[in-house]
């Protein structure tokens, strides 16, 4: 990991390419709101931005940059293939919607959205069609998100080119280790969604948050921080990427404002202690084309 120019971290992904640690989502943000939202979070500094076809707001996305005035060789775009759109001919179809809305010509990172275990033959025919970009140069990097050990192992069965990234839900409350661990050992950037916990509705010990949790209170008062500033330093200290989302422009600065201090082991030991081992997004099993298909429009 090495520091980019505005001293976020920069992870080198297997295939050589490199992506800023930090990233700025765009998940539920509606269409209307992202333009200004991205606009807001590219002026504070991100340098990665991560959409989804199924966020309907990629179009949004692209005109945010547009306005920025920055080099597209600035900004690391990245960007989701929707489970309705799996299949070889779906797939490589999918990306020339996603780059048309984007409006841009490569797309640095692009990703299988779930594993979609029921068909785990779309899956991989659907991986197989990023492998091609890839190699056509339309991509820079490819990758899944919501994969679990298993689906990792089924996918390296017919796969050629290992995954750069692996998008899941890790926060203090829910670490995911067993796919941390299946993430390192196959050379794979783990990157986290909902990184700062704001999925998360529970926690029996009477606070609803992990911006309450006294252990991360008391970790970001030493520091004089946040403790969402703490949840992301935790996140790029022990190598992972991080995509936290919000569309107040204050709280856009204060996640990226996360340089400059270093948790102690101690301290990243005692968040790592804080996992209850309970999701708080979809279980990736129960992810069907019955369930959670919709169609990803043309424009």
């Amino acid at each position: 990991m090495t520091a980019s120019t505005n001293n976020i971290p920069t992870l080198t992904l297997n295939n050589g390419v490199e992506m800023p640690a930090l990233g700025y989502g765009v998940f539920q943000t509606p269409p209307d709101e992202t333009v200004e939202a991205t606009t807001e979070a590219l002026r504070a500094g991100y340098r990665h931005i991560d959409t989804a076809a199924a966020y309907s707001n990629e179009r949004e996305v692209g005109e945010a940059l547009r306005r920025s005035g920055l080099d597209r060789s600035d900004v690391f775009l990245e960007t989701k293939v929707w489970i309705s759109d799996y299949g070889y001919d779906a797939t490589l179809h999918a990306f020339d919607k996603s780059a048309a809305k984007l409006g841009v010509e490569t797309i640095d990172l692009l990703i299988l959205h779930q594993a979609l275990p029921s068909r785990f033959d779309l899956t991989t025919e659907a991986y197989r069609a990023l492998e091609t970009l890839l190699a056509d140069g339309k991509v820079r990097a490819i990758g899944v998100s919501n994969f679990m050990p298993e689906h990792l192992d089924r996918l390296a069965e017919a796969a050629s080119v290992v995954p750069a990234v692996n998008q899941v839900e890790v926060h203090p409350y829910f670490r995911q280790p067993d796919v941390l661990a299946a993430d390192a050992a196959a050379g794979i950037v783990t990157q986290a969604w909902s990184p700062i916990g704001g999925i998360t509705f529970y926690r029996d010990s009477g606070h609803t948050s992990t911006l309450q949790d006294p252990s991360i209170v008391g970790i970001a008062e030493a520091h004089g921080r946040t403790p969402a500033q703490v949840m992301l330093r935790w996140h790029l200290q022990q190598g992972r990427s991080a995509i936290p989302k919000s569309v107040t422009p204050s709280r856009i600065a204060e996640n990226f404002d996360v340089t400059g201090f270093e948790l102690s082991a101690a301290e990243l030991a005692a968040i790592d202690a804080l996992d209850t081992g309970r999701r708080g997004g979809p279980e990736p099993a129960d992810v069907t084309l019955e369930t959670f298909g919709r169609d990803i429009p043309e424009a």
